[in-house]
């Protein structure tokens, strides 16, 4: 099959469009790829386009082949556009480097065992109980049976503080930190990205914190992530500071935007799915099994990319060497294939085999963390609110990444 016979004529949305995602999540616009072109080609303006994954099971397989479909930069790299080509951000910095999520074997494992140390069942024991009192101190300053706005108060910071306390970084950070990463992944947002000369000011504004992150955990290393990724050795030889501005940019994105979308999105889904909401406040031990359910129904993080580098087929579609594979773990999270009522929000399900943190060998590094902090947080909620109730519709990033959502205005009940 060609890639113009890839998809019915009169149906090429352009996934690629950011404007597709501000209003809505477009599951319904999945939902019909996934029927009729599955694996379809997304022409471009500003490119050679790429091929579009919907279906669960052709995301999974690329993602187990690294060899045969790449995540390093000097290929493209993790994201639509292309990092070898306008950086990490896309804004063109070149004082970045490159984080492992946009490396290949044998490197990619090579940086990602620095930070697996920090991230172990163990090492999450003596940090849930951290999380679970600045839960309680944010929650407490949280008006109940009033109409509040939930991101600012409780989804934006919690990731945040617990970022802050694995960095070794002080706890009043968490809302540059939160700025920082927002202008990070944000680059088709005019909120995130106002001018180039917004975002070359924050780039420095973020460098300063770095460089005195670096040179602090080099002199004085300590327990915490910073300190692995500052002292990392390759080959035997020290990193340099632009690779560990680029894997702290990832540490922070990734354990920011995950959580804090998670959080956001379930809170919208209790309030519009009130019988859900009931069911694991019968009883919150539910709870370790019903984050996963939360995760694929938010969907945080929309796509990943990879690049072919051979001549293959997927799902029966010819892809070219040097072919851009997009995957639509936003969609993959709604197949009917693998989820039976994919659309509806059901704590209850038995089994979740979710692709919101990733699979294969670039799973999100701290998706125990994620779902640690999610139930955490609705088992604390749990305790003192009886119910959501959502007031007017959300922002949304303008994204084709993140599905990220600025505000969310609801009223907690008291129970």
């Amino acid at each position: 099959m060609s890639r113009s016979a890839s998809s019915p004529s009169a149906f090429q949305p352009d996934l690629k469009d950011p404007d597709l995602y501000e209003a809505r999540a477009p599951h319904d616009l999945f939902k019909r790829l996934r029927q009729e072109a599955p694996v379809y080609w997304s022409p471009e303006a500003d490119g050679a386009g790429f091929w579009s994954l919907t279906r669960h099971a052709d995301i999974v397989e690329v993602s187990r082949q690294p060899e045969l479909f790449s995540s390093a930069s000097a290929n493209g790299g993790h994201r639509i556009f292309n990092e070898n080509e306008v950086g990490l951000a896309n804004a063109g910095e070149s004082a970045i480097g490159v984080p492992f999520i946009s490396r290949d074997p044998p490197s990619h494992g090579q940086y990602r065992k620095f930070v697996m140390p920090a991230l172990t069942p163990n090492r999450l024991e003596g940090i849930e109980a951290r999380i679970s009192e600045r839960c309680a101190d944010l929650l407490d300053k949280i008006p109940l049976d009033e109409v509040v706005d939930i991101v600012p108060l409780l989804s934006a910071p919690l990731p945040l503080l617990t970022l802050a306390d694995l960095l070794g970084a002080p706890f009043d950070l968490w809302p540059k930190l939160y700025d920082w990463t927002n202008a990070f992944v944000g680059e088709d947002d005019p909120d995130f990205r106002r001018s180039p000369e917004a975002m070359a000011a924050t780039l420095e504004e973020f460098f300063s914190f770095a460089v005195d992150l670096f040179e602090a955990r080099r002199a004085r290393p300590g327990p915490d992530i910073a300190t692995l990724l500052a002292n990392a050795e390759i080959d035997g030889e020290p990193i340099a500071f632009k690779e560990f501005v680029a894997n702290l940019i990832l540490v922070l994105v990734g354990g920011n935007e995950t959580t804090r979308n998670s959080l956001s999105h379930t809170i919208a889904a209790f309030a519009a799915c009130p019988d859900q909401w009931d069911w694991l406040r019968e009883d919150p031990q539910r709870l370790t099994a019903s984050v996963r359910e939360m995760v694929r129904f938010a969907s945080p993080v929309m796509h990943m990319r990879r690049t072919a580098m051979a001549d293959t087929d997927i799902g029966g579609q010819a892809i070219a060497k040097g072919d851009k594979v997009v995957m639509w773990y936003i969609s993959g999270n709604r197949d009917e294939a693998v989820f039976d009522d994919a659309d509806r929000f059901d704590v209850s399900r038995k089994t979740v085999p979710h692709i919101g943190f990733g699979t294969g060998q670039h799973v999100c590094v701290g998706w125990r963390l994620a779902e640690l902090q999610l139930r955490v947080a609705f088992g604390r909620l749990a305790e003192r609110v009886k119910r959501f109730e959502q007031v007017g519709q959300p922002r949304r990033f303008r994204s084709n990444f993140i599905n990220g959502l600025k505000n969310l205005d609801v009223r907690l009940v008291r129970a």
